[in-house]
């Protein structure tokens, strides 16, 4: 991996890419491999380091995380690529056209293009013991981690309207499912009767505490002081793009929903990842809160694609106007050969 000498002196790059994870490194590999100068600014803090596996990427089931992002970057490199570790704390669009991003240290670094890749933060409930076990035994998506779970005792910790569909999907992992009301609306009959036709039993009462033991998640402790043994604890967090840096270039977070339910906020864009703000794209879960890994990665390919796509059309039209103002005679009357041949002489 070669850390990039040139954020100290404003070197510019064909793209910047703020971002080191999934998404950022599948961005940036594309862009390296359309021979683009491209940078990478990492933070090192990916989503998922809590967790000891990334699951559901062909080929590459089971990886550890840091060490599916550790081969990532060593690829980007390969092909020319940079990468600096650091925390980006300003991006803004200069007179000229290009962007400025500035790291935390004060370096800096110039680009004709972003690629945003920030990611997400997951806002847990503020339940003793829960944040301690996140990405182990208190976990989220059912096809990040729900092999790992199965036919164990599952928790589901309700907490909003989705509640009940979550505790039905998980109900596929393990017959022993119990949710746990907390502080979530209560189920209606027509929700009751499918909870009850999957036997996942129901309980009351607020969740004020995770239990362990022998380092691993136990149970949950209700308000009432009882204990309900469980082996997994399933939540859904407030899903929140990191996007505190991006109001300097005009993008503010928008509102996901999934089944009409706000799950968290996000940074709007195209298809390909394209921003209302020109030159700006974005992949990974701070576009797609439900993105798992191997879409994230999916994603910073499309817009790496986009990015190429973008810069090679400015390109050509620069070519165009160049070409057109030092037309002179001479040039005049070479295109005229080129096209028209002897009929020239006609004209």
């Amino acid at each position: 991996m070669r850390t990039s000498p040139g954020t100290a002196n404003g070197h510019r790059y064909d793209v910047v890419v703020i971002g080191g994870g999934a998404a950022g490194l599948s961005g940036a590999l594309t862009l390296a491999r359309a021979r683009r100068s491209v940078l990478v600014i990492d933070g090192r803090r990916p989503r998922n380091a809590p967790a000891a596996h990334a699951h559901g990427f062909l080929t590459r089931d089971g990886v550890p995380p840091l060490q599916l992002l550790a081969m990532g970057r060593d690829e980007v490199a390969g092909y020319g690529g940079e990468i600096a570790e650091g925390q980006v704390v300003a991006a803004e669009r200069l007179a000229s056209g290009d962007f400025r991003v500035t790291l935390a240290d004060g370096t800096a670094a110039l680009a004709k293009r972003l690629l945003i890749t920030t990611g997400l933060v997951d806002e847990l409930p503020d339940i003793p013991g829960l944040a301690d076990r996140w990405g182990r035994e208190v976990l989220h998506c059912p096809y990040c981690h729900g092999w790992e779970v199965s036919d164990q005792a599952i928790g589901i910790l309700a907490t909003g309207p989705l509640a009940v569909h979550q505790a039905l999907m998980w109900r596929q992992w393990s017959k022993d499912v119990t949710l746990f009301l907390h502080t979530a609306p209560e189920p209606d009959s027509e929700q009751y009767e499918q909870l009850a036709a999957r036997d996942i039993a129901v309980v009351d009462g607020e969740v004020t505490a995770v239990e362990t033991a022998d380092g691993r998640l136990s149970g949950v402790r209700l308000a009432d002081g009882h204990v309900i043994a469980r082996q997994a604890l399933v939540v859904a967090p407030r899903f929140t793009a990191r996007a505190d840096l991006l109001g300097g270039l005009g993008l503010l977070p928008t509102e996901q929903e999934v089944n009409g339910v706000v799950i968290g906020s996000c940074i709007a864009a195209d298809p390909t990842g394209a921003t209302d703000v020109p030159g700006v794209w974005v992949a990974g879960n701070v576009v797609n809160l439900t993105d798992q890994v191997v879409g994230a990665a999916a994603a910073g390919v499309r817009a790496g694609a986009a990015v190429n796509a973008d810069l090679t059309a400015d390109e050509t039209r620069r070519a165009v106007a160049a070409r057109r103002t030092i037309f002179s005679p001479g040039m005049e009357r070479e295109v005229a050969e080129r096209v028209l041949g002897d009929r020239r002489h006609g004209f």
